[in-house]
C-alpha cells in the first residue's frame, strides 16, 4: 500500500504533539529583522516580532528556499513513504509553495504540491486531515483532497489593532479601502480564497471581538468543530474569546495559540483571529 507523506510549512502553526504524532515535516519559513533571517519556530519567538515592530524595526518575511524543500522530500523517501503532498500557505501571500514547486520537479518521489489560499490553523486543520487520510492508506490525490476539503470548508476571521503593518508589508488586499478609516473604525477581516478582504467594520475592540464570537458561532452552524484562537501578544483577549466559544459551541474543541513570526510580522501586536473548521463526521 503506497506511503504518502505530508510536509507543510510553519505558517500552519501546529501544535508540536500533533506534527510529532501525525509525521508531518514542518518547513520553516523566514522572517527577516533588521536584515538577519530566522527560522520561525526555532530562532526568533513571536514576543521578539511584536517588539522589533513596536520599536519601528524593518521586519519582512522570506519565503524557504527550494533547497529546504528538496532536503525534506528526500528525507521522506528515504523514510519509505512513495509521494508526498506538500500543503503550503497562499500562494497570494507568500511564494513558499513556488518553492516547493521547483523542489518538487527534481524530488526522487512524486510530490503534490498544495497551494491551501489559506494560512495558520486554517490551513492546518486540513494537513492533519491529510496526515489522517495518509495514514489510512490513501493515494496522493485522495490525500490532496482531504487537505484542501477541510481547507475549503474552513473560515478565518481576525481583528487587527492597527492595519498599518498589513499595509506595509503589502498583505491588505481588498481591505486597503479601510486604512484611511484606521483610527474611527476597528475592522473585522477575513481571508478570502487567499486574500484579506474587510467582513465589517465596528467602532471598538471590544465590539469587534463580540462580533467576531458571533460569527464563528454562526458559521459553526450547530456542527461539531476545531476551532483555533490565534493571538500575537494578547494572550488574555485571545483566552477570553477562547472561553466564550468554548460554552458555546458543544463538543467543539478549542485550541489558543500564538502565532509565530511571520504572520506576526504582518499583522502587528494585538491581533485576534479565529480559524474555525467543521469537523467531519468521521473524525
Amino acid at each position: 500500500m503506497a506511503r504518502v507523506a505530508l510536509v507543510t510549512d510553519s505558517t500552519a502553526y501546529l501544535p508540536a504533539d500533533l506534527v510529532a504524532s501525525r509525521a508531518i515535516t514542518v518547513v520553516p519559513v523566514q522572517v527577516v529583522v533588521g536584515g538577519q533571517a530566522y527560522d520561525e519556530g526555532t530562532q526568533i519567538t513571536p514576543l521578539e516580532v511584536a517588539e522589533a515592530l513596536r520599536t519601528w524595526k524593518v521586519v519582512t518575511t522570506s519565503r524557504p528556499s527550494p533547497e529546504r524543500f528538496a532536503q525534506a522530500y528526500a528525507a521522506a523517501a528515504e523514510d519509505g513513504a512513495t509521494a508526498v503532498v506538500s500543503a503550503h500557505l497562499s500562494g497570494e501571500m507568500s511564494g513558499t509553495v513556488d518553492s516547493a514547486a521547483l523542489a518538487a520537479k527534481e524530488a526522487p518521489i512524486p510530490v503534490r504540491v498544495v497551494d491551501t489560499r489559506s494560512v495558520a490553523m486554517a490551513m492546518g486543520f486540513g494537513v492533519l486531515d491529510g496526515a489522517r487520510a495518509a495514514e489510512a492508506g490513501a493515494d496522493v490525490d485522495e490525500v490532496a483532497d482531504a487537505v484542501m476539503r477541510r481547507v475549503g470548508a474552513s473560515s478565518a476571521l481576525f481583528y487587527v489593532d492597527t492595519l498599518d503593518y498589513l499595509r506595509r508589508g503589502g498583505r491588505i488586499g481588498a481591505a486597503t479601502a479601510l486604512v484611511g478609516q484606521a483610527l474611527a473604525v476597528k475592522p473585522i477581516l477575513e481571508l478570502v480564497d487567499g486574500h484579506v478582504a474587510p467582513l465589517e467594520k465596528v467602532r471598538t475592540s471590544a465590539k469587534a471581538l463580540a462580533r467576531i464570537e458571533e460569527l464563528v458561532v454562526e458559521r459553526a452552524a450547530g456542527r461539531p468543530c476545531d476551532v483555533a484562537v490565534h493571538h500575537l501578544d494578547s494572550a488574555a483577549r485571545a483566552e477570553t474569546l477562547a472561553g466564550h466559544l468554548v460554552a458555546r459551541l458543544a463538543d467543539s474543541r478549542v485550541l489558543v495559540s500564538e502565532v509565530g513570526a511571520v504572520v506576526g510580522a504582518h499583522v502587528g501586536p494585538g491581533m485576534v483571529a479565529v480559524a474555525v473548521a467543521p469537523r467531519p463526521t468521521s473524525a
